[in-house]
């Protein structure tokens, strides 16, 4: 069994690993330096017991030693192996063999080597984990820290020398240096309930992690820092936990590169990537998503001291410099994070201090007269405070000073005592560790940010992940029997290539209520010249060919073709220059279709992502997609409300929805065609790999999927 057979761990099933009261350091050592050391030293303020083993000591940094995991006196709940790499089987076997709980494993070299046999140790240690029940942080792992019990689990220089500061942030790293970072806030006041490391993730990963923290009654904000996870499925069930808990969690996802796409199939393969299926996923499960290290931890810690905004979402912003004042108005404006005007009473209240050469607005510049003593700040802070069109209050910190961000510290920690709505100072200045930096970093509801930038698009998220409401499920639009209908259609239509032609394409579509044109198959162009007479003028005309996905890369396509005659020099010359395009193609015909009326064109598909399944996509552009890059992702299937929700992510929504005097287009038909594709990629998700509608032709009355590509699994 290996991590992604699995279901995810609950707190019962680590809290041995993670908060244990009884731990034994295998390969403990008093060598400077040494994991083995650096252990039992980050060890030193732990309130349980502790074991060193080694056989050449009886005592080590005032442990006492015993010379094997079988001459312990009692069986630990965590064992921390601070041995090679051949020698951890033999050593998680021994635990388990006394009924040890969970084994932290630093040693590297199993399977981030790619060497086969080292991928087979490590699955070795897997099978052996699950066989004896004991739970495996690591291998290649830096460890853990629970500061509640202030045990440093990790082989980190200095750990204990923090001081365990506790907060209300939970750390979760895949990575344990990249982990670690934060943790380091500890040196600058900021606390934390525990740092999580999961290394090589052989048995207990990530998404184990994040279970244990939503369970966690002291953790209100959790950081996830990751490259990537085994199983999709097991990542959101994880973060629904922490969404269900009222916990924040804030991911940070490294290595989001994607491949150019060229050996693509679809123009849907280039737009859809591991990338993007993550983002999908984030949006889900509700997580909170940066998209840079430096904004982690202090979204995180606003999260954790902020609760629910007021209805009216409105921000005070209170400033003694005019150039900040104006940066957070531009901040405020790029986020959409609303500044309403003070309330009669704040601008009363404000008038009586502020000079006539300040601004009494919002936001404010009450200059540094107000500064002169501590009296008059803080009753400017008060009467923003008290003002009830704001949900937070934002406090720009320009300078330090003693006398001033000093003394300002120890007057807005005491008002963060008597109200319930956050302050979050930014920290404007570049004298990072200035008087009172500090005292705002550890305050348990002060929250700071080292930009504007960073505070502001905090505040949005909290606006939005406060707003945002569960999807409901919604019926299915499919009929009952599409799936075995399409599936009839692949089957009669296997060829030795993946792809399949247009034709056969549209008949899945169809089998899903999808609306596609009127199409005659022709296998020459006087064949061509009846259809079109059967199906009425205009007409387009398209090459079939599986082996040619991209007809208008091959001159395959003519359209709004009015008589017979040009229908037949079109299929004449879409047939020459098919034929020149790819000389080995399999060519089926010449298809003759219904000409559409013209109207906005977009893109729709799906595609097969290893980790979370079947991603639907929709987009503006159709031949253009790539080049406008406009595009919304979510996981397959959704329902009405969220077709229509990645509708409105578009950039360019208001083509949609009648921009300069255009036709409202009907969106119930477009969201529907949506649904019923999402519902075909997730039905014949073991046998589809991708789709590509392109493009979906939407008019005020309906949208029609005017061509399609089939692409079946390899």
């Amino acid at each position: 069994m290996v991590a992604s057979e699995r279901g995810i761990y609950t707190r019962r099933d680590l809290e041995r690993l993670i908060n244990p009261r009884r731990v034994a350091v295998v390969g403990a050592s008093e060598t400077p330096g040494s994991f083995g050391q650096r252990t039992l030293a980050n060890m030193a303020d732990f309130s349980g017991e502790v074991f060193a083993v080694n056989p050449k000591y009886t005592a080590l940094l005032g442990r006492p030693c015993v010379p094997s995991i079988g001459a312990l006196p009692y069986a630990p709940d965590c064992i921390v192996l601070c041995v090679g790499r051949e020698m951890v089987p033999a050593m998680v076997a021994a635990a388990g063999a006394i009924g040890a709980g969970g084994a932290i494993v630093y040693a590297s070299g199993f399977s981030e080597t790619g060497k086969p046999e080292r991928i087979g140790e490590q699955n070795d240690l897997i099978a052996l984990s699950h066989r004896t029940g004991v739970r495996i942080a690591g291998p290649n792992c830096v460890g853990l820290a629970n500061t509640a019990s202030r045990a440093g689990l990790n082989f980190m220089p200095d750990y204990a020398k923090m001081g365990h500061r506790r907060g209300p942030v939970g750390i979760v790293s895949q990575s344990g240096a990249l982990g670690y970072t934060i943790l380091q806030a500890m040196g600058r006041g900021i606390g934390f309930t525990h740092y999580l490391a999961a290394g090589n993730s052989a048995d207990v990963d990530v998404c184990d992690y994040i279970s244990y923290l939503a369970e966690d009654d002291d953790t209100r904000a959790i950081v996830c820092l990751f490259e990537g996870v085994k199983d999709g499925g097991r990542f959101l069930q994880a973060a629904r936990r922490a969404r269900e808990a009222g916990k924040a969690l804030i991911v940070y996802k490294a290595g989001n590169g994607e491949a150019s796409g060229k050996a693509a199939l679809s123009h849907t393969g280039t737009m859809v990537g591991s990338s993007a299926a993550y983002q999908a996923a984030f949006r889900e499960a509700g997580c909170i998503a940066v998209d840079n290290l430096e904004s982690v931890l202090e979204r995180a810690n606003f999260f954790a001291k902020a609760k629910a905004p007021l209805s009216r979402n409105g921000i005070g912003v209170l400033s003694t410099s005019g150039g900040a004042s104006v940066i957070c108005a531009d901040k405020g404006e790029e986020y959409g994070v609303k500044l309403p005007p003070l309330a009669p009473a704040t601008e009363a209240a404000l008038n009586t201090v502020v000079p006539d050469f300040g601004s009494v607005a919002n936001p404010s510049d009450l200059t540094a007269e107000v500064l002169k003593t501590a009296e008059t700040f803080g009753f400017c802070l008060d009467a923003f405070v008290a003002d009830p069109g704001y949900s937070a209050l934002v406090i720009p910190m320009v300078f330090a000073h003693s006398s001033a961000s000093g003394t300002r510290a120890v007057r807005l920690s005491e008002t963060a005592k008597r109200t319930d709505r956050p302050i979050a100072v930014i920290w404007m200045n570049e004298w990072l560790e200035g008087p009172g930096s500090e005292a705002f970093d550890s305050d348990p509801r002060i929250s700071t940010f080292r930009s504007a930038d960073r505070c502001f698009a905090t505040l949005r998220a909290w606006f939005d992940w406060h707003a945002a409401k569960p999807m409901l499920a919604q019926p299915r639009l499919t009929p009952a029997g599409a799936a075995a209908e399409a599936r009839a259609t692949i089957e009669a239509a296997r060829t030795k290539g993946r792809a399949l032609n247009e034709a056969d394409s549209k008949r899945i579509l169809a089998a899903y209520g999808i609306a596609v044109p009127k199409e005659i198959l022709a296998a020459d162009p006087e064949q061509a010249a009846e259809a079109a007479s059967q199906i009425g003028f205009p007409v387009v005309a398209k090459i079939v060919s599986a082996d040619i996905p991209h007809k208008t890369e091959a001159g395959g396509v003519r359209l709004s073709l009015r008589t017979s005659d040009e229908v037949r020099e079109a299929a004449t010359a879409i047939l020459r220059s098919a034929k020149a395009y790819a000389p080995a193609a399999i060519i089926n015909g010449i298809s003759i279709q219904q000409m559409l009326p013209p109207g906005i064109e977009l893109v729709a598909g799906i595609k097969q992502d290893r980790q979370f399944g079947p991603l639907i996509a929709v987009g503006f552009g159709g031949v253009a997609v790539e080049l406008l890059s406009d595009n919304a992702v979510s996981l397959a299937p959704v329902g009405m409300e969220g077709a229509l929700a990645m509708l409105r992510r578009l950039k360019m929504f208001p083509l949609l929805n009648g921009y300069r005097g255009a036709p409202t287009a009907d969106l119930d038909p477009l969201a529907s065609l949506i649904v019923r594709l999402s519902e075909l990629g997730s039905d014949l998700r073991d046998t589809i790999d991708e789709i590509d509608v392109n493009p979906v032709i939407v008019r005020p009355d309906g949208a029609v999927a005017a061509d399609a590509l089939v692409v079946l699994q390899a």
